[in-house]
């Protein structure tokens, strides 16, 4: 059986480091992928890759759940930089923040299909 995990403690003190002296703040990154974790906010942020601006409306019959559901998954989205909102009359419209976020999304789907 191969495990996992080396069987001497050795640390590359160098490579240590020079990653320790790159690494950036990745509290946001962290929040940013922990929005795309939920599988309905996921099923939301991948319709709106599909289809530019959804209503609120639109995404509850997309995920099949209430418009409070929908609304409340879309402001989260929208709180962490994933979406933004335009009201047009008495509508709101959805969509994906910017592009990063379409490619991010479209990006994990091929990878999950590997």
């Amino acid at each position: 059986m191969v495990k996992d995990i080396c069987e001497v403690t050795k640390v590359n003190e160098q490579a240590v480091e020079y990653v320790r002296a790159q690494m950036p703040e990745l509290s946001k990154v962290a929040k940013f992928l922990k929005a795309l974790a939920d599988e309905t906010r996921l099923k939301i942020t991948f319709a709106l890759t599909i289809e530019e601006r959804l209503c609120v409306c639109d995404v509850a019959a997309i995920i099949g759940t209430s418009t409070a559901t929908a609304s409340h998954h879309l402001r989260y989205l929208k709180e962490n930089g994933l979406a933004k909102s335009a009201r047009e009359g008495k509508m709101v419209y959805y969509s994906l923040a910017d592009d990063h976020v379409h490619q991010i999304v479209k990006i994990a789907y091929e990878h999950s299909k590997e």
